[in-house]
């Protein structure tokens, strides 16, 4: 099998890394952290002339006409800088959202920079568990009205539209009944929390009292839409930790080449060679799971793309675990300050690790299923 770029995803890749060189070094980054949104809209926009906005989105729809590994290029590259914008809730949660659920008319809106959205699933009490939905949504003549709480809805402070999950039949568990619905924002019955997280950016939560909604889809069967999109998800979050963790690497690497102790560079001493090579060892581990997610990202097999993902996800969780405690450790005090970037990048991983399942609920889930080949 040939895992060769073509020649057009080599020049993605080539225009994303640089672009990200010239603009989005880690003092720049403090900056674009620094704006009221706590990301920069002009690199949003200029994500928008690059096409980089609609890379997983058909021509027709005003986009790159790429898929999985298009994204994957995208998302290793951002991890590695440690982008900030709203790319992942919006193209790859809000637009893989509407393109599996067939409403494409907003696409060109979102490729085009000009709509920003969000996925709102997550509750108090659902522990990443997609169908544990206790958020209704009751139809009113022909409007939905929806009423509930959502929680950790990542950049929900600046979405301008939710795309929600919402029970319209069913118990609290069923995977049948759950709709999909998209709220205006800043519409009436929404309120918002804001709030930072760890990893330097923001999310909500959010609270709807009969705050009006329209349909997307089929309002009593969202939950396939769902899982194929938090698969493809976690796929372009593994392509993410795995640009976290080469950051790190290589931080790690030049910081041993370059701090000395007892009148030589600390890299000389074998047992910190043997730890950098630890650290390699993981961090190739887990970008060969990140590629396996990627290509299993469009199986159209519920049951063995569910497997890879999460397969691939403890996979990710724990190099990304080990390459992060041996990156601060190895750089001792200012591994954990904040003026240092390697410790923003453990950050981000550790958040990325419990996004849409963590390591140990991956693995049971792994375990339930007969393991990565199922019987």
């Amino acid at each position: 099998m040939d895992f060769d770029f073509t020649e057009e995803q080599r020049l993605l890749r080539d225009s994303v890394e640089r672009l990200l060189a010239d603009r989005y070094d880690f003092e720049a980054r403090k900056r674009h952290a620094a704006e009221p949104d706590g990301w920069s809209r002009a690199l949003w926009s200029q994500y928008a002339e690059l096409g980089l906005l609609g890379v997983p989105f058909s021509e027709a729809d005003g986009g790159f006409g790429g898929g999985p590994v298009e994204t994957m290029i995208v998302m290793q590259a951002f991890g590695a800088a440690l982008v900030l914008e709203p790319y992942f809730a919006t193209v790859v949660l809000g637009g893989g959202l509407l393109r599996h659920a067939g409403a494409t008319a907003l696409l060109p809106r979102i490729a085009a920079g000009e709509l920003l959205l969000t996925f709102a699933q997550a509750e108090r009490q659902s522990r990443w568990d997609l169908c544990d939905v206790t958020t209704a949504a009751k139809c009113h003549g022909a409007a939905w009205r929806i009423s509930g709480e959502k929680s950790l809805v990542v950049h929900g402070d600046v979405a301008d539209k939710l795309l929600v999950t919402a029970r319209t039949t069913g118990g609290r568990r069923d995977r049948d009944g759950i709709g999909l619905f998209l709220v205006d924002a800043d519409g009436a019955g929404v309120t918002r929390r804001i709030y930072p997280t760890q990893d330097g950016r923001r999310a909500a939560e959010i609270r709807f009292a009969d705050a009006p909604a329209e349909a997307v889809g089929d309002p009593e069967n969202a939950a396939p839409v769902v899982a194929r999109v938090a698969d493809e998800a976690i796929a372009a979050l593994c392509a993410e930790a795995v640009g976290v963790m080469g950051a790190m690497q290589t931080l790690t690497v030049d910081y041993l080449k370059t701090r000395k102790q007892f009148g030589r560079a600390i890299g000389e001493f074998q047992a910190l060679q043997h730890r950098a090579v630890d650290m390699y060892v993981a961090l190739e581990q887990a970008r060969s799971m990140a590629l396996f997610a990627t290509l299993m990202a469009s199986e159209d097999d519920a049951g063995e793309r569910a497997r890879a993902m999460s397969a691939a996800k403890v996979q990710i969780g724990k190099s990304g675990r080990h390459v992060g405690q041996e990156a601060v450790q190895l750089h001792g005090g200012i591994g954990v300050t904040m003026e240092y970037a390697v410790g923003h990048h453990f950050k981000r991983m550790t958040m990325i690790e419990k996004t849409l399942g963590d390591t140990e609920t991956h693995l049971a889930r792994l375990a339930a299923a007969g393991g990565l080949i199922a019987p």
